[in-house]
């Protein structure tokens, strides 16, 4: 036993409420949150357990969507057991391997590849009770920009003309964003949160903030990546690749390369300010 109450109380409902028999518990991995993840690794095989205090953290969101994403044929963890009044869930394990990890020029295409395939399965999720992505939601975002990456890090007073051209290109992208088609936006689609996995690649995570939102977020999310970059001309080939198999599987009408990409450059802006600030408030307070 450890001091650790919660980790003591997980290993203690694994051994109560699964059929496990014995196992071994080590820390897999944190996230900008409560929530803390365990490898649980037993004679039949490794699982992740979820600890989730519940008085800091809603499960309820992950355990909704999880379910929602895998019955439309997306690859996410398979829920085994869950304590949503403790906070523990166990679910299917999908290693270690990120497509940050295994991302090259050689494995690039296919890789973008199956996360595109699977984007298109995401998007065709029922998403109509989901929060929507609208104008409160986009300007919140993007007020994390101007306070904590301007304000805080880099202690700028903006005067009245300045905060009112920042107004202005925030309202353009508003625009552009809510001008889009609306589907099932897993709202952090990169390569930190796909896992490389032996079938039905790739593994996704992280989609418990899911919302109904522009078609090209999630594709700005993957294809302008905070995390790994690529050549203009390839992004924009992905892109339309993207829109030509999005408009055959119904999820978007015919639309030209002019105006997709537009959509797709201007959600990349919009989401990119809400990242600065982000990452500064990260810097600063979290």
């Amino acid at each position: 036993m450890t001091n650790d109450t919660r980790l003591n109380g997980l290993h203690d409902w694994l051994t109560r409420e699964t059929d496990l028999g014995a196992f071994e518990l080590a820390p897999a991995s944190a996230d900008a949150s409560f929530r803390r993840y365990f490898r649980v690794t037993t004679t039949a095989g490794s699982f992740v357990a979820m600890d989730a205090p519940p008085d800091k953290e809603d499960s309820q969101p992950f355990v909704a969507i999880d379910r929602k994403l895998e019955a439309a044929g997306v690859n996410v963890p398979h829920i085994h057991a869950l304590d949503l009044a403790q906070g523990y869930l166990l679910l299917s394990d999908f290693g270690n391997r990120h497509f940050l990890s295994a991302l090259d020029e050689a494995s690039v295409d296919a890789l973008y590849g199956d996360a595109l395939e699977a984007l298109l399965r995401i998007q065709q999720a029922p998403a109509s009770d989901l929060p929507p992505y609208d104008r409160p939601l986009l300007w919140r975002e993007m007020e994390l920009f101007r306070e904590w990456f301007l304000g805080t890090h880099l202690g700028l007073d903006l005067d009245a003309g300045q905060h009112a051209c920042l107004d202005d290109g925030f309202e353009a992208l508003t625009r552009a964003a809510l001008e889009q088609p609306r589907v099932f936006v897993h709202r952090d689609y990169h390569s930190r949160n796909l896992m490389v996995t032996p079938e039905h690649n790739p593994g996704v995570l992280d989609f418990q903030d899911a919302v109904h939102g522009p078609v090209t977020y999630d594709l700005v999310s993957l294809l302008r990546d905070c995390y790994i970059a690529w050549p203009r001309q390839r992004v924009e080939r992905w892109a339309l690749d993207y829109r030509d198999r999005a408009a055959a599987a119904g999820i978007l009408d015919a639309v030209n390369d002019r105006d997709f990409l537009r959509w797709f450059d201007l959600m990349g802006i919009q989401r990119h300010l809400k990242a600065i600030g982000i990452f500064a408030r990260l810097k600063h307070r979290d």
